[in-house]
């Protein structure tokens, strides 16, 4: 299966997007710390640019309205061949749908939602939306949801998306992978008490770097923080970092 044709099977992530309060200051972050050039993103969306590397789609960046005080963060979208059947599962399978679903011009079908634990994400019915560009420097190349304890939305994410689950067993590690058709699209961290009070359960957005130490070096250069410092992972040597209204996201220097 093509990493497009994957991007497009139901319960893969297919885009992230970040709504903020200063959007061209964030497009200058982003701009500088990853090479992206923006164009505008569909009109029914207000205020929103689509990152691009190269002319190829990344990322997608929007306005918040001056009245809505809400956290910013970066939220991963998943793809669904019909948003408002699966919208429907959601409320079934006892999340919560926020926003939508709505029509995002030609690109496609779209809505926010939460899942049991309260982790914000999206769906996307593809339109004329292209997949987006992957595998180098400034691109989403893994997501991962971190949660209290993976059995609850686990099955949740099964139900609705039909993701195949493949759990690590140890007795200190909880972790799931999910799988679309025996691929490996995105996993379940289960952390426990170790959890955010201030972010509560969430999905992470990794994006590649070609060096996650000069990234990280970069990030606060450009005003924002280094949370937890260039390490090596099961990714390869990654930092969680923060862009400066806080959206927090991790920079991966995948292994060879």
């Amino acid at each position: 299966m093509t990493e497009a044709a994957l991007r497009r099977t139901t319960g893969a992530p297919c885009w992230v997007s970040l709504m903020v309060h200063g959007l061209g200051t964030t497009e200058d972050f982003y701009s500088a710390l990853f090479g992206w050039e923006y164009a505008p993103g569909p009109e029914p969306l207000g205020p929103y640019v689509r990152a691009l590397l190269d002319g190829r789609e990344v990322a997608g960046i929007g306005q918040l309205p001056p009245d809505r005080h809400l956290q910013v963060a970066w939220t991963t979208y998943l793809s669904t061949e019909d948003a408002d059947e699966t919208a429907e599962a959601i409320r079934c399978c006892g999340g919560t749908v926020a926003v939508g679903p709505l029509d995002a011009g030609d690109a496609g079908r779209m809505a926010i939602c939460s899942d049991p634990a309260g982790a914000v994400f999206g769906i996307w019915q593809s339109g004329a939306h292209a997949a987006p560009l992957t595998g180098v420097h400034g691109t989403p190349v893994w997501n991962e949801l971190v949660t209290q304890d993976t059995t609850m939305v686990g099955k949740f994410y099964q139900s609705v998306f039909g993701h195949e689950a493949e759990a690590v067993v140890s007795a200190d590690f909880d972790y799931l992978t999910l799988h679309v058709g025996g691929l490996p699209v995105a996993s379940i961290h289960g952390v426990g008490r170790a959890l955010p009070h201030d972010r509560g359960a969430h999905w992470m957005t990794y994006f590649e770097v070609s060096d996650a130490d000069r990234a990280a070096d970069q990030v606060e250069e450009l005003g924002g923080h280094v949370l937890r410092p260039p390490r090596e992972g099961a990714l390869g040597r990654l930092a969680m970092v923060s862009d400066p209204e806080g959206a927090v996201f991790t920079v991966v220097q995948s292994m060879p």
